[in-house]
Protein backbone atom coordinates (compact mmCIF):
# COMPACT_ATOMS: atom_id res chain seq x y z
CA UNK A 1 0.00 0.00 0.00
CA UNK A 2 1.56 3.31 -1.37
CA UNK A 3 1.84 6.41 1.24
CA UNK A 4 -0.85 8.59 0.14
CA UNK A 5 -3.77 5.24 0.50
CA UNK A 6 -2.32 4.83 4.02
CA UNK A 7 -2.54 8.32 4.87
CA UNK A 8 -6.13 8.93 3.18
CA UNK A 9 -7.75 5.87 4.68
CA UNK A 10 -6.02 7.01 7.81
CA UNK A 11 -7.77 10.57 7.52
CA UNK A 12 -11.38 8.80 6.35
CA UNK A 13 -10.98 6.38 9.45
CA UNK A 14 -10.27 9.48 12.23
CA UNK A 15 -6.92 8.27 12.89
CA UNK A 16 -4.11 10.38 13.05
CA UNK A 17 -2.08 10.57 9.50
CA UNK A 18 1.25 11.30 9.20
CA UNK A 19 0.24 14.58 7.41
CA UNK A 20 -3.18 15.81 6.37
CA UNK A 21 -4.20 14.68 3.05
CA UNK A 22 -4.49 16.92 -0.24
CA UNK A 23 -7.26 17.04 -2.95
CA UNK A 24 -7.05 19.32 -5.69
CA UNK A 25 -8.10 19.17 -9.34
CA UNK A 26 -6.32 21.83 -11.64
CA UNK A 27 -8.09 23.45 -14.88
CA UNK A 28 -6.24 22.67 -18.53
CA UNK A 29 -5.47 26.71 -18.97
CA UNK A 30 -4.39 26.53 -15.41
CA UNK A 31 -1.77 23.31 -15.64
CA UNK A 32 -0.43 24.58 -18.77
CA UNK A 33 0.19 27.72 -17.24
CA UNK A 34 1.83 26.03 -14.15
CA UNK A 35 3.98 23.82 -16.04
CA UNK A 36 5.34 26.60 -18.21
CA UNK A 37 5.90 28.94 -14.69
CA UNK A 38 7.32 25.69 -12.60
CA UNK A 39 9.01 23.96 -15.32
CA UNK A 40 6.89 20.55 -14.62
CA UNK A 41 8.08 18.07 -17.32
CA UNK A 42 5.45 16.80 -19.91
CA UNK A 43 5.09 13.35 -18.94
CA UNK A 44 4.63 14.32 -14.81
CA UNK A 45 1.03 15.39 -13.75
CA UNK A 46 0.60 18.68 -11.81
CA UNK A 47 -1.24 16.23 -8.90
CA UNK A 48 2.17 14.09 -8.69
CA UNK A 49 4.20 17.59 -8.64
CA UNK A 50 2.19 18.85 -5.72
CA UNK A 51 2.23 15.43 -3.55
CA UNK A 52 -2.21 15.37 -4.19
CA UNK A 53 -3.46 12.15 -2.76
CA UNK A 54 -6.51 11.47 -4.00
CA UNK A 55 -6.99 10.11 -7.39
CA UNK A 56 -11.06 8.97 -8.88
CA UNK A 57 -11.58 6.56 -11.20
CA UNK A 58 -14.39 7.35 -13.69
CA UNK A 59 -16.30 4.46 -15.95
CA UNK A 60 -18.43 5.62 -18.49
CA UNK A 61 -21.64 5.61 -16.40
CA UNK A 62 -23.92 6.84 -19.11
CA UNK A 63 -27.12 4.86 -19.56
CA UNK A 64 -27.12 4.98 -23.64
CA UNK A 65 -23.07 5.44 -24.32
CA UNK A 66 -23.34 2.66 -27.19
CA UNK A 67 -26.20 4.95 -29.05
CA UNK A 68 -24.21 8.10 -28.78
CA UNK A 69 -23.46 9.52 -32.18
CA UNK A 70 -22.68 13.23 -34.45
CA UNK A 71 -25.89 14.56 -35.52
CA UNK A 72 -23.93 17.67 -37.48
CA UNK A 73 -20.15 18.22 -37.80
CA UNK A 74 -19.52 21.82 -38.26
CA UNK A 75 -16.55 24.01 -38.55
CA UNK A 76 -17.05 25.49 -34.90
CA UNK A 77 -19.31 23.67 -33.21
CA UNK A 78 -21.24 20.11 -33.19
CA UNK A 79 -23.93 18.96 -32.17
CA UNK A 80 -24.50 15.31 -30.76
CA UNK A 81 -26.55 13.01 -28.83
CA UNK A 82 -24.52 12.01 -25.64
CA UNK A 83 -24.60 8.64 -23.65
CA UNK A 84 -27.49 10.45 -21.47
CA UNK A 85 -29.71 10.35 -24.72
CA UNK A 86 -29.14 14.56 -24.91
CA UNK A 87 -29.08 16.42 -28.28
CA UNK A 88 -26.70 18.85 -27.49
CA UNK A 89 -24.71 21.57 -29.06
CA UNK A 90 -20.88 21.97 -28.20
CA UNK A 91 -18.46 24.91 -29.20
CA UNK A 92 -15.47 22.68 -30.54
CA UNK A 93 -13.18 25.62 -28.16
CA UNK A 94 -15.53 25.82 -25.44
CA UNK A 95 -16.34 23.20 -22.12
CA UNK A 96 -20.33 23.85 -21.49
CA UNK A 97 -22.86 22.67 -23.80
CA UNK A 98 -26.32 24.02 -24.63
CA UNK A 99 -28.91 20.59 -24.29
CA UNK A 100 -31.33 21.04 -27.49
CA UNK A 101 -33.00 17.49 -26.38
CA UNK A 102 -33.58 15.29 -24.02
CA UNK A 103 -34.55 11.48 -23.29
CA UNK A 104 -37.02 11.35 -20.99
CA UNK A 105 -39.88 13.58 -22.01
CA UNK A 106 -42.80 12.05 -19.40
CA UNK A 107 -44.11 8.17 -18.16
CA UNK A 108 -43.95 6.61 -21.05
CA UNK A 109 -40.47 7.23 -22.21
CA UNK A 110 -39.41 6.09 -18.54
CA UNK A 111 -41.10 2.85 -18.97
CA UNK A 112 -39.37 2.77 -22.73
CA UNK A 113 -35.99 3.35 -21.05
CA UNK A 114 -33.60 0.36 -22.00
CA UNK A 115 -30.96 1.28 -20.51
CA UNK A 116 -26.87 -0.36 -21.68
CA UNK A 117 -25.76 -3.40 -19.29
CA UNK A 118 -23.57 -2.04 -16.49
CA UNK A 119 -21.27 -5.21 -16.83
CA UNK A 120 -20.44 -3.65 -20.62
CA UNK A 121 -16.82 -3.93 -20.94
CA UNK A 122 -16.40 -0.45 -22.99
CA UNK A 123 -17.44 1.40 -20.01
CA UNK A 124 -14.75 0.14 -18.15
CA UNK A 125 -11.50 -0.25 -20.61
CA UNK A 126 -10.11 3.14 -20.58
CA UNK A 127 -9.79 3.39 -16.93
CA UNK A 128 -8.06 -0.22 -16.58
CA UNK A 129 -5.67 0.94 -19.35
CA UNK A 130 -3.68 3.37 -16.92
CA UNK A 131 -5.11 1.99 -13.31
CA UNK A 132 -1.91 0.28 -12.17
CA UNK A 133 0.19 3.09 -12.62
CA UNK A 134 -2.20 5.43 -10.75
CA UNK A 135 -2.76 2.99 -7.69
CA UNK A 136 1.13 2.74 -7.22
CA UNK A 137 0.78 6.72 -6.50
CA UNK A 138 -2.70 7.88 -5.78
CA UNK A 139 -5.22 6.40 -3.24
CA UNK A 140 -7.51 5.67 -5.60
CA UNK A 141 -11.16 5.54 -5.65
CA UNK A 142 -14.10 5.18 -7.94
CA UNK A 143 -17.05 7.27 -8.51
CA UNK A 144 -20.74 7.58 -10.09
CA UNK A 145 -23.02 10.87 -10.69
CA UNK A 146 -25.86 11.19 -8.15
CA UNK A 147 -29.85 10.29 -8.43
CA UNK A 148 -30.44 13.75 -8.46
CA UNK A 149 -27.81 15.86 -11.34
CA UNK A 150 -27.95 12.18 -13.69
CA UNK A 151 -31.73 12.50 -13.62
CA UNK A 152 -31.10 16.00 -14.82
CA UNK A 153 -29.51 14.96 -17.47
CA UNK A 154 -32.12 12.87 -18.52
CA UNK A 155 -35.27 14.86 -18.08
CA UNK A 156 -33.45 18.29 -18.41
CA UNK A 157 -32.75 20.50 -14.93
CA UNK A 158 -35.69 23.22 -14.88
CA UNK A 159 -38.55 19.91 -15.82
CA UNK A 160 -36.94 17.43 -13.34
CA UNK A 161 -36.74 20.98 -10.59
CA UNK A 162 -40.70 21.40 -11.45
CA UNK A 163 -41.36 17.77 -11.21
CA UNK A 164 -39.92 17.39 -7.59
CA UNK A 165 -42.13 19.91 -6.41
CA UNK A 166 -45.23 19.25 -8.45
CA UNK A 167 -45.37 15.51 -9.15
CA UNK A 168 -42.95 13.64 -6.52
CA UNK A 169 -44.46 10.49 -7.40
CA UNK A 170 -43.05 10.77 -10.77
CA UNK A 171 -39.92 12.30 -9.71
CA UNK A 172 -39.04 9.61 -6.81
CA UNK A 173 -39.91 7.24 -10.11
CA UNK A 174 -37.17 9.06 -11.74
CA UNK A 175 -34.53 9.40 -9.47
CA UNK A 176 -35.14 5.88 -8.34
CA UNK A 177 -34.54 4.45 -11.56
CA UNK A 178 -31.03 6.19 -11.92
CA UNK A 179 -29.85 5.21 -8.67
CA UNK A 180 -30.43 1.76 -9.49
CA UNK A 181 -28.59 2.10 -13.06
CA UNK A 182 -26.01 3.60 -10.91
CA UNK A 183 -25.51 1.21 -8.10
CA UNK A 184 -25.25 -1.26 -10.73
CA UNK A 185 -22.25 0.71 -12.19
CA UNK A 186 -20.43 1.25 -8.88
CA UNK A 187 -20.44 -2.31 -8.41
CA UNK A 188 -19.15 -3.44 -11.53
CA UNK A 189 -16.51 -0.87 -10.76
CA UNK A 190 -15.59 -1.60 -7.52
CA UNK A 191 -14.92 -5.58 -8.66
CA UNK A 192 -13.15 -4.62 -12.06
CA UNK A 193 -10.81 -1.51 -10.47
CA UNK A 194 -10.06 -3.67 -7.18
CA UNK A 195 -11.33 -0.52 -5.40
CA UNK A 196 -12.87 -2.12 -1.94
CA UNK A 197 -10.14 -0.87 0.39
CA UNK A 198 -11.37 2.47 -0.54
CA UNK A 199 -14.64 2.94 -1.62
CA UNK A 200 -17.02 5.01 -3.77
CA UNK A 201 -17.40 8.55 -4.41
CA UNK A 202 -21.10 10.32 -5.39
CA UNK A 203 -20.89 13.48 -7.55
CA UNK A 204 -24.15 14.93 -7.18
CA UNK A 205 -24.05 19.10 -7.29
CA UNK A 206 -27.49 19.49 -5.91
CA UNK A 207 -26.80 22.88 -4.26
CA UNK A 208 -26.31 26.11 -4.92
CA UNK A 209 -24.39 28.81 -2.57
CA UNK A 210 -26.55 29.43 -0.32
CA UNK A 211 -28.74 26.18 0.05
CA UNK A 212 -29.93 23.02 -1.72
CA UNK A 213 -32.07 23.33 -4.84
CA UNK A 214 -34.95 21.60 -3.10
CA UNK A 215 -36.56 21.29 0.26
CA UNK A 216 -34.55 19.00 2.91
CA UNK A 217 -38.46 17.25 3.06
CA UNK A 218 -38.18 16.78 -0.84
CA UNK A 219 -34.65 15.18 -0.68
CA UNK A 220 -35.48 12.97 1.88
CA UNK A 221 -38.93 11.93 -0.11
CA UNK A 222 -36.74 12.08 -3.34
CA UNK A 223 -33.60 10.80 -3.20
CA UNK A 224 -32.82 9.80 0.43
CA UNK A 225 -34.59 6.39 -0.48
CA UNK A 226 -31.79 5.95 -3.41
CA UNK A 227 -29.01 7.12 -1.84
CA UNK A 228 -29.64 4.55 1.40
CA UNK A 229 -29.51 1.49 -1.70
CA UNK A 230 -26.47 3.05 -2.98
CA UNK A 231 -24.45 3.20 0.18
CA UNK A 232 -25.80 -0.45 1.09
CA UNK A 233 -25.33 -1.88 -1.92
CA UNK A 234 -21.76 -0.75 -2.09
CA UNK A 235 -20.75 -1.18 1.63
CA UNK A 236 -22.67 -4.86 1.29
CA UNK A 237 -20.03 -5.92 -1.30
CA UNK A 238 -17.44 -4.95 0.80
CA UNK A 239 -16.67 -1.22 0.05
CA UNK A 240 -14.99 0.85 2.61
CA UNK A 241 -15.89 3.92 2.05
CA UNK A 242 -18.65 6.33 0.23
CA UNK A 243 -17.90 10.23 -0.58
CA UNK A 244 -20.28 12.29 -1.85
CA UNK A 245 -19.17 15.03 -3.58
CA UNK A 246 -22.09 18.33 -4.16
CA UNK A 247 -20.56 21.97 -4.89
CA UNK A 248 -22.43 24.46 -2.90
CA UNK A 249 -24.21 24.44 0.48
CA UNK A 250 -25.01 20.90 1.72
CA UNK A 251 -25.35 21.68 5.46
CA UNK A 252 -29.02 21.37 5.19
CA UNK A 253 -28.59 17.54 4.22
CA UNK A 254 -25.49 16.24 5.95
CA UNK A 255 -27.71 14.87 8.43
CA UNK A 256 -29.37 12.62 5.75
CA UNK A 257 -26.35 11.77 4.77
CA UNK A 258 -24.39 10.46 7.73
CA UNK A 259 -27.82 8.56 8.76
CA UNK A 260 -27.63 6.75 5.08
CA UNK A 261 -23.82 5.44 5.31
CA UNK A 262 -22.17 8.35 3.89
CA UNK A 263 -18.52 8.88 5.11
CA UNK A 264 -17.34 12.00 3.78
CA UNK A 265 -18.23 15.22 2.28
CA UNK A 266 -16.54 17.01 -0.42
CA UNK A 267 -15.77 19.94 -1.02
CA UNK A 268 -17.22 21.86 1.98
CA UNK A 269 -17.02 25.23 0.03
CA UNK A 270 -16.06 28.28 2.40
CA UNK A 271 -17.84 30.35 -0.48
CA UNK A 272 -21.28 28.80 0.30
CA UNK A 273 -21.01 29.03 3.81
CA UNK A 274 -19.78 25.56 4.75
CA UNK A 275 -16.99 25.88 7.27
CA UNK A 276 -14.50 23.17 7.38
CA UNK A 277 -13.17 23.39 11.41
CA UNK A 278 -16.77 23.60 12.65
CA UNK A 279 -18.25 21.13 10.64
CA UNK A 280 -15.57 18.70 12.08
CA UNK A 281 -16.28 20.17 15.91
CA UNK A 282 -20.17 19.45 15.17
CA UNK A 283 -20.39 16.00 13.57
CA UNK A 284 -16.45 14.27 15.15
CA UNK A 285 -16.08 10.96 14.01
CA UNK A 286 -19.78 10.86 11.89
CA UNK A 287 -18.60 12.54 9.23
CA UNK A 288 -14.79 13.12 7.30
CA UNK A 289 -14.59 16.66 5.20
CA UNK A 290 -12.28 16.44 2.51
CA UNK A 291 -11.64 20.29 1.24
CA UNK A 292 -12.47 23.65 3.10
CA UNK A 293 -9.93 25.94 1.29
CA UNK A 294 -11.72 28.47 -0.22
CA UNK A 295 -10.63 28.76 -3.99
CA UNK A 296 -12.87 32.10 -4.73
CA UNK A 297 -11.64 34.64 -2.33
CA UNK A 298 -8.67 33.60 -0.37
CA UNK A 299 -6.53 32.24 -2.73
CA UNK A 300 -7.38 34.44 -5.81
CA UNK A 301 -6.57 37.16 -3.62
CA UNK A 302 -2.74 36.52 -3.33
CA UNK A 303 -2.92 37.29 0.62
CA UNK A 304 -0.35 35.53 2.09
CA UNK A 305 -1.58 35.60 5.46
CA UNK A 306 -4.90 35.30 4.63
CA UNK A 307 -3.89 32.06 2.82
CA UNK A 308 -1.81 31.71 5.75
CA UNK A 309 -4.67 31.57 8.18
CA UNK A 310 -7.21 29.72 6.70
CA UNK A 311 -4.60 26.98 5.39
CA UNK A 312 -3.60 26.38 8.95
CA UNK A 313 -6.97 26.39 10.07
CA UNK A 314 -7.83 23.25 8.38
CA UNK A 315 -4.92 21.91 8.85
CA UNK A 316 -5.14 21.94 12.92
CA UNK A 317 -9.12 21.02 12.49
CA UNK A 318 -7.62 17.63 10.73
CA UNK A 319 -4.83 16.97 12.76
CA UNK A 320 -6.43 13.32 14.67
CA UNK A 321 -7.96 12.56 11.64
CA UNK A 322 -11.41 12.96 9.76
CA UNK A 323 -9.86 15.96 7.18
CA UNK A 324 -8.71 16.56 4.12
CA UNK A 325 -7.46 19.74 2.69
CA UNK A 326 -8.31 21.05 -0.62
CA UNK A 327 -9.60 23.90 -2.88
CA UNK A 328 -11.56 21.73 -4.85
CA UNK A 329 -10.53 23.41 -8.65
CA UNK A 330 -7.56 25.89 -9.13
CA UNK A 331 -9.08 27.83 -11.79
CA UNK A 332 -6.48 30.02 -14.18
CA UNK A 333 -7.33 33.28 -11.57
CA UNK A 334 -5.25 31.75 -8.78
CA UNK A 335 -1.50 32.95 -9.15
CA UNK A 336 1.17 29.95 -9.60
CA UNK A 337 2.88 31.40 -6.62
CA UNK A 338 -0.12 31.69 -4.43
CA UNK A 339 -0.84 27.96 -5.29
CA UNK A 340 2.36 27.25 -3.95
CA UNK A 341 2.60 29.75 -1.13
CA UNK A 342 -0.59 27.41 -0.39
CA UNK A 343 1.17 23.82 -0.88
CA UNK A 344 4.12 24.80 1.20
CA UNK A 345 2.01 25.66 3.67
CA UNK A 346 0.39 21.57 3.60
CA UNK A 347 3.73 20.30 3.18
CA UNK A 348 5.78 22.18 6.09
CA UNK A 349 2.97 22.62 9.13
CA UNK A 350 0.95 19.68 7.65
CA UNK A 351 2.82 16.62 9.52
CA UNK A 352 0.46 14.99 11.99
CA UNK A 353 2.99 11.94 12.85
CA UNK A 354 0.34 9.22 12.79
CA UNK A 355 -0.11 6.67 10.35
CA UNK A 356 0.82 6.50 6.92
CA UNK A 357 4.10 7.51 6.82
CA UNK A 358 6.90 5.36 4.65
CA UNK A 359 9.92 6.38 3.24
CA UNK A 360 9.57 8.70 0.58
CA UNK A 361 6.15 9.42 1.46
Amino acid sequence: MNASTRRVLAALAHQRPDRIPTFDGFWPETSRRYRAVFGIPGEQSLEDYFGIDFAIVVPDETPFFSQARVLEDRAEEQVRVDGWGRTVRVLKRGYFSQTLDVAIKGPRDLERARFDPPEADGRYARCLASLDARKRRFCCFTKTGGPFLRTCYLRGQETFLMDIAADPAFARALADRTADHLTAIGLESLRRFGLYDTGVWIYDDMCNNDQPMFSPAAFERVFLPGYRRMVAAWKGAGSRHVVVHSDGNLTPLLDMLADAGVDGINPVEPKAGMDLADLKARYGRRLAFIGGMCNAHVLPSGDREAIRRATLRIIEAGRDGGVAIGAHSIGPDIEPESYRFYHELVTKHGRCGGQGQQAGG
